[in-house]
């Protein structure tokens, strides 16, 4: 199986920046596509960013130009690097990938990390 571990969340003020990391873990034979999602109290969860396997990404409109995705699949990583802030941005944000695993072997399924809290505020 496959174990998915955000970290870096926290409060920072309007303006400020944050990068969040994102951990797998387990029997990993082939990463398809890792994202990063979030969801705000009181709505939907919503897609973030995305980063295929050939390097093809994807933003949400709101993000666009601020938030930048990366990846090391060699050393099981995916980032987010948040720039400028807004306080529309407080969610919790959670790693998302669609992984391959060598036991058990069926295929790729998805899987979620637990969520880490970006607070933005004054």
């Amino acid at each position: 199986q496959v174990q998915l571990v955000e970290s870096g969340g926290g409060l920072v003020q309007p303006g400020g920046s944050l990068r969040l990391s994102c951990a797998a873990s387990g029997r990993i034979f082939s990463i398809n596509l890792m994202a990063w999602y979030r969801q705000a109290p009181g709505k939907e969860r919503e897609l973030v960013a995305e980063m295929s396997r050939d390097d093809y990404r994807k933003y949400a409109d709101p993000v666009k130009g601020r938030f930048t995705i990366s990846r090391d699949f060699a050393k099981k990583m995916v980032y987010l690097q948040m720039n400028s802030l807004k306080p529309e941005d407080t969610a919790v944000y959670y790693c998302f990938g669609n992984i391959r695993s060598d036991y058990p072997n069926v295929g790729f399924s998805n899987y979620w990390g637990q969520g880490t809290q970006v607070t933005v505020s004054s």
